[in-house]
């Protein structure tokens, strides 16, 4: 039986286990990636591993989230990130030289090897054949001392695309289709593969639209095969000589197959507050549009950029409409402003921003009051904006563009026949040539020695796990709570994430703001959630801080995949429940574990009985490997890595 892409890539890095649907398994990282707002906490963890260089083949450290420097802790972070890369062997990309996923792509990305990145957009580079996936920063820094990476064999399925995009439609709305159909938890447990003539009529930047958003989908990561497409962008970039063809075997057998024939795709729009809530662009037409930005890791190439620039050319955006474009990076920001399409914007009345995922995560260009905000972005969980109660949607350049010339939503299609515009289709540039000053390459390193500045604290340590888990259920949550719940990521909260005991203030209070102090007053405690929680970025703050407030477990009627195994690395206790039980338990209500847990934990004992108020009890199921188990048991992967390195053993036996 032949094996597919993804198969084959894991085959060429596999040190554990077997490729069996389910299976945990250990694979070797080629590639690690690092951004600001997680950077700060590999950096800290891997200093705590007492490791002295990166053992990877590369290591790259990108300042993208919070580059505008508020105050001297953002600064602070900056510094410390240079002086950690410096010091342990890594490229350091300098704030507002774009998005970690645009600037990985365009400098380092290569077909056949594996990447592992602290956020959760990481999977991008799969639309170069890249095996990309995003993780906890603990396990960023593990991977990057030279130990293996652990995840559940996925399920491959085949995404079969034919025809050919129409005009107007793009790649954005291929993958909204795909959220359409198979919504926020469809591809959980799951690699998508896209094969088929549909791919092959698809630019390696269209590819990359598709796999930056399979993380919506839950995916572990998406997949493109090689082609003379990706050899063309790669010349195009001037780094022809890392083409490497890669198919999947013809006889490849898939977990499933999804049929998209892309001549039947419309221009579709997201609407508030999911990235599944997915229509046609014409059954919302009409809303008034009060902002419109385009950009971020998934539309902020330069190749997204470029259609909205036509588009907008010689005409106005709407007087009571902003537009704000920001470039994904300076990259593709310094090559429209060679070509003079910054200028034709500038003088449709758009404003340029810096290349950063600012507004991606509400910091920068907040939407007013009861406004609505169209963007070319990946997420539009409610809040996430900046603004509590906001209405964004999601779309593509083209439809962005549209409702900033048209002042409310509109089928770009419909404005074409308006205005008499023309489709602007997909144009590479003949050459990538920006330069590359905000790069400054490991071997040019400046800093020898870690720089901390006052905000900077201590990596956390959870005690091993007790016999006894027992506490209030502090809070119950519905389903689809994310990690911006959790921990969220404005920039009155972000510039704490190098500071545990402070950013943990900040625990679920966009859920109930009384949180942490009550779980401060309690000491210890249980959360209660429903179906896939901890959904969204790769934070593992979002575990790190309840762990810091003493929450000991969480009984969820199913999780996302990055922040489960987040749950692990920080010694919480990540339990299943049924609907009923779910149902049935009330915040306050007493929940004790009966079962002596860390002995059952170590025994392998899946099934645990739970008994609340002394009053009822039920089942909670433990889904955890044997090595899932004994991080459980040691309090978490830092405490465990630091034992087995103290005994001799690499970080690669964890």
């Amino acid at each position: 039986m032949g094996q597919t892409l993804t198969e084959k890539i894991l085959s060429d890095h596999l040190v554990e286990g077997d490729l069996t649907p389910g299976e945990e398994i250990g694979i070797e990282i080629d590639q690690v990636l690092m951004q600001d707002t997680t950077g700060t906490m590999v950096w800290l963890q891997f200093e705590a591993l007492d490791l002295d260089e990166a053992q990877t083949e590369l290591a790259a450290q990108y300042c993208d989230h919070q580059t505008y420097q508020f105050d001297f802790k953002n600064t602070d972070d900056h510094r410390f990130l240079r002086s950690a890369a410096g010091t342990y062997g890594a490229h350091f990309s300098r704030p507002g030289n774009g998005i970690c996923h645009n600037v990985h792509k365009e400098n380092f990305a290569a077909p056949g090897k594996t990447l592992l990145g602290s956020d959760s957009h990481t999977p991008t580079p799969g639309g170069l054949g890249q095996l990309a996936i995003g993780a906890g920063g603990l396990d960023i820094a593990v991977a990057m001392g030279g130990g293996a990476y652990y995840v559940e064999m996925p399920e491959v399925v085949n995404v079969r695309l034919e025809g050919e995009l129409p005009e107007w439609s793009s790649a954005k709305d291929v993958i909204l289709e795909m959220l359409r159909r198979e919504t926020v938890k469809g591809g959980v447990g799951k690699v998508f593969e896209y094969t088929g003539p549909g791919a092959e009529s698809l630019t390696v930047p269209e590819r990359t639209t598709i796999t930056n958003m399979g993380t919506e989908l839950g995916a572990t990561s998406s997949l493109f095969e090689t082609d003379e497409k990706t050899k063309d962008y790669l010349e195009r970039q001037g780094r022809g000589d890392e083409y490497v063809e890669l198919t999947a075997d013809d006889d490849a057998e898939y977990a499933d197959e999804i049929v998209i024939d892309l001549s039947e795709l419309e221009p579709l729009i997201a609407c508030p507050s999911m990235p599944d809530n997915v229509v046609p662009v014409r059954e919302v037409a009409g809303e008034k549009v009060e902002q419109v930005l385009v950009g971020s890791c998934t539309n902020g190439g330069y190749e997204d950029v470029l259609p909205a620039a036509k588009m907008v050319k010689d005409q106005e955006v709407a007087k009571h409409l902003e537009m704000i474009v920001a470039p994904g990076s300076k990259q593709a920001g310094e090559m429209l402003a060679r070509e003079g399409w910054t200028a034709e914007m500038m003088a449709a009345g758009v404003n340029v921003s810096e290349a950063t995922c600012g507004p991606c995560i509400g910091i920068g260009h907040v939407p007013a009051s009861d406004s609505v905000s169209l963007r070319t972005f990946n997420r539009n969980f409610e809040g996430r904006s900046g603004i509590e109660d906001d209405n964004v949607y999601l779309c593509s350049p083209q439809v962005a563009a549209a409702a900033a010339l048209k002042g409310e939503i509109v089928d770009p299609r419909d404005l074409a026949d308006e205005l008499g515009l023309d489709a602007p289709g997909v144009e590479l540039p003949d050459k990538y040539d920006g330069s590359k000053t905000d790069l400054i390459y490991a071997e040019d390193a400046i800093d020898d020695e870690l720089i901390k500045g006052p905000n900077i604290g201590e990596v956390p340590l959870q005690d091993p796990l007790g016999s006894d888990i027992s506490g209030e259920t502090l809070l119950k949550m519905e389903d689809n709570i994310t990690t911006d719940h959790i921990i969220p990521a404005t920039s009155d909260i972000l510039k704490f994430r190098s500071n545990i005991e402070r950013l943990s203030d900040f625990t679920l209070s966009r859920v109930d703001e009384t949180f942490a102090q009550r779980a401060k007053d309690a000491g210890t405690g249980v959360l209660v959630a429903g179906e896939n929680y901890g959904q969204g970025s790769s934070r593992e703050h979002a575990a790190m801080c309840p762990m810091y407030l003493g929450i000991e477990a969480v009984l969820a009627q199913s999780f996302a995949r990055i922040h489960k195994a987040n749950l692990f690395n920080f010694g919480i206790v990540p339990l299943a429940i049924d609907e009923e039980t779910y149902e049935k338990i009330e915040q306050g209500d007493d929940v004790e574990i009966v079962d002596d847990v860390a002995e059952a934990v170590e025994s392998g004992q899946e099934e645990f009985t739970i008994r609340v108020n002394d009053d009822w009890e039920a089942t909670a199921n433990l889904h955890a490997s044997e090595r899932e188990r004994r991080i459980l048991t040691a309090g978490g992967k830092l405490p465990l890595t630091k034992q087995q390195a103290e005994g001799g053993a690499a970080p690669a036996d964890d």
